[in-house]
């Protein structure tokens, strides 16, 4: 049998790890470092989105629809391989970037990520695949396998165009577009219809296929948002415009199909789990808005002029949005115990950050006072996501084998 406990714990060991990275970041504005910012950067990036969410989503992936099955071995030697290349990418991006050995550890990742899409098309049992949940699940695999173009066309642009090409700034943003819209977002949206549709909440078939038709044209359009920053040709504007426009019609559905059956979820999850939710969508709308905002020509140039914005909407869709769902799910399948204190101080450390991040680049964009304290002060508060989760980490790793209230 598989211990999804350990998983999770293993999957939270890499959030930490992202979040000490995340620190070391910051210091480099503070006070000399001797290493390499961007090496640094490539790590930070790679162990979030492949360690901390990849396992996480994974691992409840696994727990909704193959814990009933005999095919423990098979994803018993994926999951093991997928962290041997993980460590791989760990140890040798912050030493030479992308290299010989870390391309080589990437790639493996990326074959092994298609090795696990298959094993999940392959092994989930017939009558899961009639779900809606599973719906959701197998497009969010697919997107996977489609943002991993991107990796691969990196190789490409830089041993021809090289790094300062636009075609490499493209290739990352393809890449991240698809993993934060289609896997990350949609995969949480399946996990949520797995767990009402095992608690018998019957979900109207017209309302889903609405949602399911106008979310996917909205995660594939909304990619041109990514190219607005180059001045394309203003088919390109609309593209994306339609692209935000239906992501937050889907929503706008999706809201609707929650609030029908209100009731039903607040006996569904525990009063912190519904909490969690609660703020994960006001963050959700949030993201929505400004992306509904970038879909505007002025406001297109004026994120790749002040980067903050850039970096600070990542973050709030990566530590807001999809880490505290996580949270959620992994508290109502009792794979992860999160007390409020913990919680308390990551959020805290989540707010002020990004408080200070936008801060930055609106006043970089509106000449507004800029102290000089700035980048020590956002360090420090920075400082409270990795401890909350260093608590977490701790506590799982205490009960261990315990019984989850």
């Amino acid at each position: 049998m598989i211990n999804l406990k350990k998983h999770t714990n293993i999957a939270l060991g890499y959030f930490l790890l992202v979040g000490i990275l995340g620190i070391f970041l910051r210091l480099f504005f503070v006070t000399p470092i001797p290493a390499n910012f961007r090496y640094i950067v490539h790590t930070h990036s790679h162990i979030a989105l492949l360690g901390w969410v990849y396992i996480g989503l994974i691992s409840l992936i696994y727990k909704m629809y193959l814990t009933e099955t005999e095919n423990t071995k098979t994803y018993r030697k994926l999951f093991w391989f997928t962290n041997i290349t993980l460590l791989g990418m760990l140890f040798s991006f912050p030493f030479q970037g992308y290299a010989l050995f870390s391309i080589t550890f990437s790639t493996l990742f990326l074959i092994a990520s298609y090795w696990l899409a298959w094993f999940f098309f392959k092994k989930v049992p017939l009558h899961h695949k009639r779900t809606y949940s599973w719906k959701c699940i197998k497009a969010s695999l697919i997107y996977l396998i489609i943002s991993s173009i991107g990796p691969w066309a990196i190789g490409g642009v830089m041993a021809t165009l090289g790094n300062t090409s636009i075609w490499y700034k493209l290739s990352i943003y393809f890449y991240l577009h698809f993993q934060y819209n289609g896997w990350f977002i949609l995969a949480l949206c399946g996990i949520l219809f797995f767990l009402m549709e095992r608690s018998g909440i019957a979900i109207k078939r017209e309302s889903f296929q609405k949602f399911f038709l106008l979310l996917n044209t909205g995660i594939v359009l909304s990619f041109f948002l990514s190219v607005l920053w180059v001045d394309p040709p203003v088919v390109f504007y609309l593209l994306a415009a339609a692209g935000a426009i239906f992501q937050a019609w889907a929503f706008w559905k999706f809201f609707n199909i929650l609030k029908i059956h209100r009731l039903a979820l607040r006996s569904l999850f525990s009063p912190f789990a519904l909490h969690l939710l609660h703020i994960a969508g006001i963050i959700l709308i949030f993201k929505i808005v400004l992306q509904l905002i970038s879909a505007i020509p002025y406001f297109a140039q004026l994120s790749f002029l002040f980067t903050d914005f850039v970096i600070g909407y990542l973050h709030l869709v990566f530590l807001g949005l999809i880490s505290i769902t996580l949270f959620a799910f992994l508290i109502s399948l009792r794979l992860l115990r999160m007390t409020r204190s913990t919680f308390t101080i990551y959020i805290i450390g989540f707010i002020l950050s990004e408080v200070l991040i936008f801060y930055k680049g609106t006043a970089l964009w509106l000449s507004l006072p800029f102290f000089t304290e700035y980048f020590l002060i956002l360090a420090l508060v920075s400082s409270l996501i990795p401890v909350s989760v260093g608590i977490l980490l701790f506590r799982n790793l205490k009960i261990g084998g315990k019984k989850y209230s």
